[in-house]
């Protein structure tokens, strides 16, 4: 247990400030961007501070708080992190200060409440990762729907209604399911305690119900082929904080989930179904790359891309049945699960990174249209050399945070089998393909056209956002032994929980 409520700070400090943010009204949005910039701030050092109490050589679960919530069915107020819930809360609380800060003179409508309702997001997503009780985690899974509902819908493009409602439908239909199997675990074992339900026995035929339950909401959240069709409409739509929180943070949840629950709790249905997800996760790599090539709008071809990015972790967290199964080889399995949450973290620095560069050229010309750009290498060099930087590592360039999980999934995938690894690997060129593809028309054109010509190049507060983006991708991508040692023995325990049958 700790010895200061560090989680629960970490969770509810960004609502209280949220309510303060409220509270400074319509009438003066300067002190309502200071103060969630305070707050942001405040929490990303806060959780530096978890990072530097939270122990990486024993692994486990810890920092946990526990309270009684609601003793009449067991459920408490159970607080715990492992290396992989730092790592997302601390990816969490750093790209909510380049959001802050990238939304800074974009946000000119109802200031206090886009901050207000960022702070409140930030601090849901983080309880997403901190919970240890599965109906807390449901809350808190259910709940980050409302701020990104009203971000959406109120500082969204034209069709932001649309967007809000397929977005919403889409991800409370298969919350649904979610809850369905969650309450039949509790019918099962009396109590919603994750550790609990992680040892509790179950039939084959229980498992994969419940893994199909569960698979649809993950799936969905994640967002897997083939309903992944509400996220592009959502990244256009949405202002470019959202996009930037919806693809760096609200996609993790997805592939949490099933870390947190399919995993563990069904470890025989998801070895049975691992092919399932193998080929659902190959589709998205290579399918979703070629529709991400004849995308004429910037932001759902990033959008597409990030499917495609993501396909490779759900790969990692599944082919581990492939290898410590029939292969034996244990430690290529952690390597896979290791690759897939290294994946997460790069992603969500890179697709933040490349959201926030599009919000750049929004802000000044006012349209994603691709061919309305050209030569901006020109026009605004130090913007078009970060562009050139986050594509690269988009692409999965060595030296940068794209290529580290990429290249450890894909060599675990070569030991289970080297058709997997080829066909994951051959993503490598369709997302090169697309990528360079978009920055010879953005950046190298050989003349910009005329609207384009008149962009001003890039202001400090945009740089500074930029740069913060750049040093995480190229610090994880040349040197990324501390998050890989971060999480060692955690990915180590979830190996061994996720390959020990509960058969009942």
């Amino acid at each position: 247990m700790s010895n200061w409520p560090i989680l629960s700070v970490l969770i509810w400090l960004p609502c209280a400030g949220a309510i303060l943010v409220l509270l400074a009204g319509n009438a003066r949005p300067r002190l309502a961007r200071w103060l969630t910039m305070a707050f942001t701030v405040i929490t990303f050092a806060l959780s530096l501070v978890m990072l530097s109490e939270y122990q990486a050589g024993p692994g486990g679960f810890q920092l946990q708080e526990m309270a009684r919530w609601i003793p009449g069915i067991n459920s408490s107020y159970h607080l715990g992190v492992d290396g992989i819930a730092v790592a997302l809360i601390v990816l969490t609380t750093f790209t909510s200060i380049l959001v802050i800060g990238g939304a800074w003179q974009v946000i000119k409508d109802k200031v206090h409440q886009y901050m207000a309702a960022m702070l409140v997001l930030e601090g849901l997503l983080i309880g997403v990762f901190a919970v240890m009780d599965a109906l807390l985690f449901y809350l808190f899974f259910e709940a980050i729907l409302i701020p990104m509902f009203f971000l959406i819908g109120v500082w969204g493009g034209p069709r932001r209604v649309y967007a809000t409602l397929k977005f919403f439908i889409y991800t409370f239909f298969g919350s649904i399911f979610f809850l369905i199997g969650l309450l039949y675990l509790y019918h099962k074992a009396g109590t919603f305690d994750l550790p609990t339900l992680w040892a509790l026995p179950l039939t084959f035929k229980e498992q994969a119900w419940l893994f199909f339950s569960f698979l649809i909401a993950f799936a969905i959240k994640t967002p897997m082929v083939p309903v992944h069709t509400w996220l592009p409409d959502a990244h256009v739509e949405a202002p470019t904080g959202g996009s930037v929180i919806l693809a760096a943070i609200m996609l993790k949840v997805g592939t949490y989930g099933f870390i947190r629950f399919s995993l563990p709790i069904l470890p025989d249905a998801s070895e049975y179904f691992a092919w399932l997800v193998i080929v659902l996760s190959l589709i998205a790599i290579i399918y979703i790359g070629y529709v991400a090539l004849v995308q004429p709008d910037m932001k759902k071809l990033v959008a597409y891309s990030s499917i495609a990015h993501m396909g490779f972790v759900t790969l990692g967290l599944f082919i581990v049945y492939m290898l410590a199964r029939q292969q034996h080889d244990v430690q290529m399995a952690e390597l896979g699960v290791q690759g897939a949450v290294v994946q997460m973290i790069s992603h969500g620095f890179v697709s933040g990174a490349l959201f926030t560069c599009i919000g750049v050229m929004y802000d000044r010309l006012h349209t994603r249209e691709i061919a309305a750009y050209g030569g901006l290498a020109k026009v605004m060099p130090w913007f078009a050399a970060f562009w050139v930087l986050f594509a690269m590592a988009n692409c999965g360039l060595p030296f940068t945070s794209g290529f580290v999980g990429e290249f450890m999934v894909i060599l675990s995938s070569f030991t289970a089998n080297p058709w997997i690894a080829l066909f994951a690997a051959y993503s490598l060129i369709i997302g090169a393909g697309y990528t360079l593809y978009l920055i010879k028309r953005i950046v190298w054109g050989t003349t910009p056209t005329k609207e384009a010509a008149a962009m001003p190049e890039i202001n400090t507060r945009e740089g500074l956002v930029l740069g913060a983006f750049a040093v995480a991708v190229l610090a994880m991508g040349v040197y990324p032994w501390p998050l890989m040692h971060l999480m060692d023995s955690s990915v180590s325990q979830l190996v061994t929980h996720l390959l020990t049958s509960k058969l009942g």
